[in-house]
């Protein structure tokens, strides 16, 4: 009994002095002189800004990452196929790599000297600098979350239900709409959570393809840094707050649905 306890403790004191801690310390950085300063601080256009292109950023990428992170984990678990493993691989490739890696390959492949570059400046279409690839770098960094989640539950599952549904005629579209989603909802959910946290916190692979234009390119990470490097701390802990909000938002969102689609 006194090892339970004590293995309790080391790990909640382990939780609350890696993540609690510094949450509490940051909160107090920002209000620790009243209210007016940190809320003048994430109400100028500047910072408004800055959110509007985090958020905006995120909802296009979370939304692509969870339809082809549903895809590629059916092909994954449902199929086999020569260079399967190289596939499952490369979908763990973001683990991988650090973002500023990811960000430079978008900057070679996208920049005006790289091989697709030439051919969307010609179409109009600025990929560098601009929000395409700022979403495209979102994409990828985010990209293997709801593919992880969605895979075990599936090899889990089996393919009982799919086939006997296959048997009596249901097409592969009324499979998939109802047993393997509403069998998948769950993980679906989590992996959603997380990927959204990590498009919404995601810097360097960012920083890199954006060119950290204030006003024009500047996330709300990227604004917490040109606002620490210009000492403005009071700001810096402000916008770092919002970022905190947000992901408690998502989190305590998602599982709101979650709670419903189980009712």
């Amino acid at each position: 009994m006194g090892s339970r306890i004590a293995l309790r403790t080391i790990a909640l004191g382990y939780l609350g002095l890696l993540l609690l801690a510094p949450v509490v310390y940051l909160l107090y950085r920002t209000f620790e002189h009243g209210l007016t300063a940190p809320i003048e601080a994430v109400t100028s256009d500047v910072a408004l800004h800055a959110l509007y292109l985090t958020v905006v950023t995120a909802a296009i990428a979370v939304p692509i990452n969870t339809v082809l992170g549903i895809a590629a984990a059916i092909v994954l678990v449902r199929h086999r196929f020569p260079g399967r493993r190289v596939l499952d691989a490369i979908i763990d490739l973001p683990f991988a790599l650090s973002p500023v890696v990811i960000g430079l390959a978008i900057l070679l492949l996208f920049g005006r000297q790289g091989w697709f570059g030439p051919s969307f400046a010609d179409a109009g279409i600025q990929v560098i600098f601009a929000l395409p690839g700022m979403v495209i770098a979102t994409i990828i960094v985010s990209l293997p979350f709801v593919v992880r989640e969605v895979a075990p539950v599936l090899e889990e599952l089996g393919d009982e239900q799919e086939q006997a549904a296959r048997t009596l005629g249901a097409s592969p579209w009324q499979i998939f709409r109802r047993i393997t989603l509403p069998s998948v909802k769950g993980a679906v959910t989590y992996g959603v959570i997380l990927a959204t946290a990590r498009a919404l916190g995601e810097f360097g692979a960012v920083a890199i393809v954006s060119g950290k234009v204030i006003g024009q390119t500047e996330t709300l990470t990227i604004h917490v840094e040109e606002r620490f490097q210009q000492f403005d701390l009071t700001g810096a802990y402000a916008s770092s707050t919002v970022l905190a909000l947000l992901a408690v938002a998502v989190l305590l969102g998602m599982r709101r649905v979650n709670q419903e689609s189980h009712r």
